[in-house]
């Protein structure tokens, strides 16, 4: 099976290093790549083992599975123009565009193009992404499994309602933003008490790792997990009460919802 990119970004670059690098799940010969200008797709090629063609319509021709990884509002530009190309090939299209759903994308391509929608998030680049997934009434089980583990190449892989996307699109797209930010106020509260911000920051991410595998393994629920740190009048207990009432839980509502209108209106 051979792969197409059209485009060559961050994100393309994380997904086709996953394939190739990271597991050495697939073939860099089997993979084809094309961007804007040429430079990006010809040093990402030469480093994964990849094919650099010159023209998207090349891309289309050389794939069973088209990987759209341009900028969203680039593709009303990019995919009327291979119309033709995509009807005469056939391919599975992947989109990796936020915020144009299952219904634009098919507007744009051939009647009948099997369509998967998929977000991964910024820790592709660690192999360490969580993707959501969704997929139009034209895609097959298997199609939809050689997706699934393609991207399995650079993380988890969550099946998700097309009607939830932008729910994903918070939680798993914008909330590594959220994670980050915290991580930095804990080190710098930390260097504020006198410890060293490398030494903070270190000891933030490994604290925010820990807790993250203990919620997923341990099964119990992230409150009881809060209760069994806070010891009856302890320490714990009133750093929680002065996050609650400087409005923690509320501020982070507050932003999810903000991420989501705007996810509405893109």
């Amino acid at each position: 099976m051979r792969f197409g990119f059209i485009g060559a970004g961050n994100m393309a670059s994380a997904i086709i290093r996953g394939m190739t690098i990271g597991t050495k799940s697939y073939d860099g010969k089997d993979i084809f790549i094309t961007s804007k200008s040429g430079t990006s797709a010809r040093k990402l090629a030469e480093t994964c083992g990849a094919t650099a063609v010159t023209t998207a319509a090349e891309v289309v021709a050389a794939s069973d599975v088209l990987v759209l990884a341009v900028k969203p509002h680039i593709l009303a530009a990019v995919l009327p123009a291979l119309k033709e190309e995509i009807a005469a090939k056939k391919p599975l299209v992947v989109s990796i565009a936020a915020g144009k759903g299952l219904a634009y994308l098919a507007e744009l391509l051939p009647e009948g193009t099997p369509v998967v929608r998929i977000m991964p998030n910024i820790n592709a680049k660690i192999g360490a992404a969580t993707s959501g997934l969704c997929a139009n009434a034209l895609v097959t089980a298997e199609q939809k499994a050689v997706v699934r583990e393609m991207f399995a190449t650079i993380g988890a892989v969550i099946e998700v309602e097309e009607s939830q996307f932008g729910i994903f699109t918070v939680l798993a797209g914008s909330a590594p933003a959220f994670a980050y930010l915290y991580m930095d106020a804990l080190a710098r509260a930390a260097v504020k008490a006198g410890m060293s911000k490398k030494q903070a920051l270190e000891i933030a991410a490994a604290t925010v790792e820990g807790s993250a595998k203990m919620v997923l393994e341990s099964g119990e629920h992230p409150m009881s997990l809060v209760d069994q740190v806070c010891s009856p009048g302890g320490t714990t207990i009133e750093g929680v009460a002065a996050l609650q009432a400087n409005g923690f839980e509320a501020t982070l509502t507050k932003a999810f919802d903000a991420v989501l209108e705007k996810d509405k209106k893109m």
